[in-house]
């Protein structure tokens, strides 16, 4: 009875906390900032001998890197390259101020992306470094791979990666799988350089990065991309795999993506499926898509 009343006195207490954190998460650029600066400066504290303020170079220097990505991969993407602005899509009147505009708002970004490009070859490529900034090679390598897992640019181009290794364990459900990994990593890399600092660091500091870099991106895994994860999972599940002697002997394509299996999931009704189609045709509805029969049973 002591231990309910204690457990709802708790639970009580620590709702308001559970909000903020929500909150915080969910504001995903501060979020993102604060794990990448303490995460840097855990960085610095164990891979470099006098950190003189290396953190923030750091992450200047490659702010400017996911700039440069980030406007050539606008130029990629991009499919309306007039300069004009019409009132209406079928319209071939143009808009004077939205075209005043929009030429102004390209230009800039044009003249900022030489600028940024000239301000790196003044760095880099011609050896113009700045003083007490000497990261090892180590430093960058560990400390780019976290700044990309948690860089919105970079993260969304993770799962074409992973789609490119074209793994089975993944069944066509990278997108699933990417946040799970990238999450994991970053949690992992920071609980580690948090213990290697456990005998030499203020606790003040070494409980803040625990808590935001360890327990917030773990909360933020375990209720979002996680959750997600294993939901689409238990729902697969229900359908076991098809050996590979049964795609053989059916010798046929997906019926949803008309595309040729090297692995599927088999129907109750004996169809089969890629995994990533079948789940998302039982988004729609839970009946099999080649004949409607209603998926239910466990196979």
């Amino acid at each position: 009875m002591v231990w309910r009343h204690l457990s709802r006195l708790l639970t009580r207490v620590y709702e308001p906390i559970d909000r903020a954190e929500i909150l915080f998460l969910r504001m995903k650029n501060i979020s993102v900032m604060a794990n990448q600066i303490v995460f840097l400066v855990l960085a610095d504290r164990v891979l470099i001998r006098e950190p003189k303020m290396t953190c923030l170079y750091t992450l200047m220097f490659y702010n400017v890197i996911t700039y440069c990505v980030s406007y050539i991969k606008e130029l990629i993407e991009k499919e309306d390259w007039s300069p004009y602005v019409t009132l209406t899509e079928r319209s071939k009147i143009k808009h004077l101020a939205m075209s005043a505009t929009k030429i102004v708002l390209e230009w800039t970004k044009a003249v900022t992306f030489i600028v940024t490009i000239t301000f790196m070859l003044l760095v880099f490529g011609l050896e113009q470094g700045l003083k007490n900034y000497k990261p090892s090679t180590f430093y960058t390598v560990i400390t780019w791979m976290y700044y990309s897992a948690t860089e919105k640019v970079f993260v969304e181009m993770f799962p074409s990666i992973l789609k490119f290794f074209q793994l089975e364990t993944f069944e066509n459900m990278e997108e699933l799988y990417a946040p799970v990994i990238l999450r994991s990593f970053t949690i992992a890399t920071s609980a580690l350089f948090t213990l290697i600092l456990v005998p030499m660091a203020s606790w003040r500091f070494l409980l803040v990065a625990t808590y935001l870099n360890v327990y917030l991106r773990l909360k933020d895994l375990v209720q979002q991309s996680g959750a997600t994860l294993q939901r689409e999972r238990e729902i697969l599940n229900r359908y076991r795999k098809a050996t590979p002697d049964e795609i053989e002997q059916f010798d046929d394509v997906c019926a949803v993506c008309l595309c040729s299996m090297t692995q599927a999931r088999i129907t109750p009704c004996h169809h089969l499926f890629h995994a990533d189609c079948l789940r998302q045709c039982l988004k729609a509805n839970d009946t099999c898509p080649t004949c409607k029969r209603e998926l239910i049973l466990v196979s």
